[in-house]
């Protein structure tokens, strides 16, 4: 028999650990990825789009050495944000490590490319945004190919978010900027640069003008209707969410890398929401642990 999680509502209150929480009592991340991998519990998702599958021919976000180390059982973790409450870090469910970001590092890419344009005293190019618009509405690797190119790849990627306060990030090898490492608690803090609209102007400290953080949200609130999955789900699928999946398929496992970050509306709140995962046997399992994951640290997250 399947081991299904406990409902949240009738858990015992999380308790806190240096800024970690478990879902649900024995926590709901693990019991999730217990119950996709026992069977019968994944409901199928949107079929992915074809660019944003990257392989071994594409060169971009696939083939590493690092893909050789040796994987455990599926993993996921998740990092809350109210940016209506009074908290200014976000809460994270499970441990706080590293992941492959896959395509959930375009959000970073194009955040990149504005503020080195900004530096500049510019606004993007025609090509740039010609560039920047496929790769987060459908996840185009080869406008991301170019633009990570044009940022100066991992160099670049990573002089930004020091300027945006990630602390945990690191950007892929060469072209490989799928596999550029990242954790749950940083893509919160790069969502924060981009939808936060408290304290002093955000240009002023070295970040994103409010022209460049409106146009990272447009194009986050508009991707392509087979990719609006993940984070979304725990909004109750209704509008008002802005996201970036990123799915890939490691060569030498076979197994899958999932991930989901993105502001979501819940009761009047706007949530961040950053859900990062990997191991999992299939695709479609993954987004089923990202979107159950998402789900539970928000209602928790809620109070709920």
């Amino acid at each position: 028999m399947p081991i299904r999680p406990r409902p949240l509502q009738h858990a015992e209150p999380p308790a806190r650990h240096r800024g970690r929480r478990a879902l649900g009592g024995a926590g709901v991340l693990l019991a999730v990825s217990t119950a996709l991998l026992a069977g019968g519990t994944a409901q199928a998702a949107p079929a992915p789009a074809a660019v944003d599958r990257p392989s071994a021919r594409t060169g971009a976000d696939a083939g590493s050495p690092a893909a050789a180390e040796p994987r455990g059982p599926t993993r996921g973790t998740a990092a809350v944000l109210d940016l209506d409450g009074t908290g200014r870090e976000p809460t994270v469910y499970g441990d706080d490590v590293t992941y492959d970001t896959a395509s959930i590092i375009k959000v970073d890419i194009l955040a990149t490319l504005l503020l080195q344009a900004q530096d500049a005293g510019r606004g993007l190019t025609a090509q740039e945004r010609a560039r920047a618009e496929p790769m987060i509405r459908h996840s185009d690797n080869a406008a991301a190919n170019a633009l990570w190119r044009e940022i100066g790849r991992a160099p670049g990627l990573e002089a930004a978010n020091k300027r945006l306060g990630l602390t945990g990030t690191k950007g892929g090898t060469g072209t490989r900027w799928g596999l550029t490492r990242t954790t749950a608690s940083d893509q919160i803090r790069l969502l924060r640069a981009v939808f936060s609209t408290a304290g002093k102007p955000a240009a002023a400290a070295g970040g994103l003008n409010q022209e460049s953080r409106n146009y990272v949200r447009t194009l986050m609130a508009g991707v392509a209707n087979e990719q609006a999955w993940g984070v979304s789900a725990a909004g109750g699928g209704g509008s008002g969410w802005a996201l970036k999946n990123g799915w890939l398929q490691r060569s030498t496992s076979g197994l899958w890398d999932v991930n989901s970050v993105g502001r979501i509306m819940v009761d009047g709140h706007r949530y961040l929401v950053a859900v990062l995962s990997d191991g999992s046997t299939s695709m479609e399992d993954g987004v089923a642990l990202v979107e159950r994951a998402a789900r539970a640290a928000v209602t928790s997250a809620d109070g709920h």
